[in-house]
């Protein structure tokens, strides 16, 4: 199974059949990460192939370098979701709430992170679990997985241009919402438009921007506190009064969606492995920044402003509260610490550009592979001469436009409607990344290849992939059960249930009409996207270190 550069070592691969349906084999499979297949799947010349990729079907630009992939992973999801819609989740559950529904979210994103990293690692391709969705399981599979996931960043992407009008109406509400909206839109699709090496770029800048303010916040937040700063020492007197809980379980439960939602974006080192300029180094080392992220920036975000904010504050972003302040400013505000609340509030400013960024850059090459293999207009599957998916990103961010809906109705409700939305769509992510990869390992076992010879191992396999499969199937269901307590809400039922036939119904529908297959572990394509310019491996995921070096290697990075 070890990568060979020589392809005469490796097993033949079949041509004459290859996972998937023909919809799955219409354009230049695999991304054109092999240019001797194209459209069914069979040999061609490869002057057909080289005026595709010349043309509006050209590859998408393997420029990202490893500081680009560990600061996308590190600060690229750090935006007004995390640093406004954390204010929500502590006014649902209160400081001991958001700290257990935070940890216990972040305890599956480190599973599901091993799982992506042994996957994108060995097969980096730009669809990544959309493609092994497909090559693994089912094309069905792939189909609702590729919808659902571009989805989901679209929902995030409109939470966001919700979210920066809201927090830039606190300086002025001169300019209407829906202006503020437009002007982050038209900001939003020029930059996603500069090519993928500018993405790096940006977000290297912005996400580093990012990190260096919010460990300044949190040193402020000792010293506000602990009473250096301010008119008062805080210490844990909001652990007290109002209390550790808003609504016991039950706002426990409304905030995991919440969670889902803030964490969704780690998974996006699989999408950026098929740009990197060599994944076997990049990947593993943006994978093993996953731990620290989620200890210092989630759960110590969660941490402070529990500390600093009772969870019945006002200002708190609610259903029923008509602006969004960030729970930074507040504390901040009341500490007396007025020129840093406006600091704070810029780096909002500053990192929903990246966020948006982010967002963007993912729905669109997820909606570009499908494009590409036919579950999606081929329309969508167009690239500029950068390499830029011109048309996905349009698509993408004319879809966007429903966070025009907020200016009908209260900001929050349409907030925390999306946010549910886009919670139970990760969750569904994530738990067919773990069914993927529990069949690449049944794979690698019926064709008799050694998993020791992966360039990347999953730790605790099979037992941290199977639990953290059964925890997201688990809280698909249980995150909208309060719909069902007395009186029963329709309203709720409907926003935390509804992705789940749409998701079954879009297997159902495609399974039937392309009468496509269950993959068998023995006919699985383990071969194809694979890149042999990965360079020396690290060595200190080689298999003969022991299992404790490994696993301090995932903690420190």
């Amino acid at each position: 199974m070890q990568p060979c550069r020589n392809r005469s070592h490796r097993p033949r691969r079949r041509r004459k059949k290859m996972a998937g349906g023909p919809a799955y084999q219409l354009l230049n499979s695999r991304d054109m990460a092999d240019p001797r297949s194209f459209k069914d799947g069979t040999e061609t010349d490869h002057a057909q192939v080289r005026d595709h990729q010349q043309g509006d079907f050209a590859p998408l630009h393997r420029k990202l370098k490893s500081r680009h992939l560990q600061m996308i992973t590190i600060g690229g999801i750090i935006g007004p979701g995390l640093l406004v819609g954390s204010g929500n989740a502590l006014h649902l559950a209160g400081p001991g709430g958001v700290l257990i529904s935070f940890s216990l979210v972040g305890i599956i994103v480190f599973f599901v992170m091993q799982s992506l990293g042994e996957l994108a690692t060995l097969i980096p391709v730009t669809g990544s679990f959309t493609d092994y969705a497909a090559r693994f399981v089912d094309e069905s599979l792939a189909f609702a997985l590729g919808w659902a996931y571009w989805y989901l960043w679209v929902t995030v992407l409109a939470n966001e241009y919700n979210s920066i009008s809201l927090v830039v109406m606190y300086w002025t509400d001169t300019v209407p919402q829906w202006a503020w909206i437009l002007i982050f839109w038209v900001i939003f699709i020029s930059l996603s438009m500069l090519g993928v090496l500018a993405y790096g770029e940006v977000e290297f800048w912005l996400s580093l921007i990012k990190v260096i303010s919010l460990t300044v916040f949190f040193i402020l937040a000792i010293a506000i506190s602990a009473g250096g700063i301010g008119p008062q020492k805080i210490g844990f007197k909001y652990w007290h009064d109002p209390g550790a809980f808003a609504d016991s379980i039950n706002g426990v439960a409304k905030t995991f969606v919440i969670a889902g939602t803030l964490f969704a974006g780690t998974e996006m080192v699989g999408i950026t492995a098929g740009e990197s300029e060599n994944p076997r180094r990049a990947v593993p080392r943006a994978i093993n920044q996953v731990f620290w992220r989620i200890l210092i920036f989630y759960i110590g975000m969660m941490f402070f402003i529990g500390m600093l904010i009772p969870y019945n504050d006002k200002r708190l972003l609610s259903g029923s509260s008509k602006t969004a302040a960030s729970p930074l400013t507040i504390a901040l505000e009341d500490a007396q610490i007025a020129p840093a609340a406006h600091l704070i509030n810029a780096l909002i400013v500053i990192s929903v550009i990246s966020a948006g960024n982010s967002s963007l850059y993912v729905a669109s090459r997820t909606i570009t592979h499908m494009a590409r293999n036919g579950m999606a207009p081929l329309l969508l599957g167009k690239t500029n001469q950068k390499g830029v998916p011109w048309a996905a990103l349009l698509f993408t961010n004319l879809a966007a436009c429903i966070s025009f809906l907020s200016q009908g109705s209260g900001a929050g409700v349409v907030f925390e409607a999306l946010i549910t939305l886009s919670g139970v769509a990760t969750f569904i992510v994530w738990a067919t990344i773990e069914v993927v990869h529990i069949r690449l390992r049944q794979a690698l076992k019926a064709q008799e290849q050694s998993a020791d010879e992966l360039p990347f191992k999953a730790l605790w396999y099979p037992y941290g992939t199977y639990a953290c499969l059964a925890a997201n199937i688990f809280l698909v269901f249980f995150q909208g059960y309060t719909a069902f307590l007395n009186p029963f809400s329709p309203s709720d039922f409907v926003i935390n249930y509804i992705l789940i036939p749409i998701f079954v119904l879009f297997v159902v529908v495609w399974k039937f009409w392309h009468k496509t297959k269950f993959v068998r572990a023995a006919d699985i394509d383990i071969w194809s996207g694979r890149r042999e310019d990965y360079g020396d491996e690290d060595p200190i995921f080689d298999k003969k270190h022991p299992l404790w070096h490994r696993f301090k290697a995932v903690c420190v990075g």
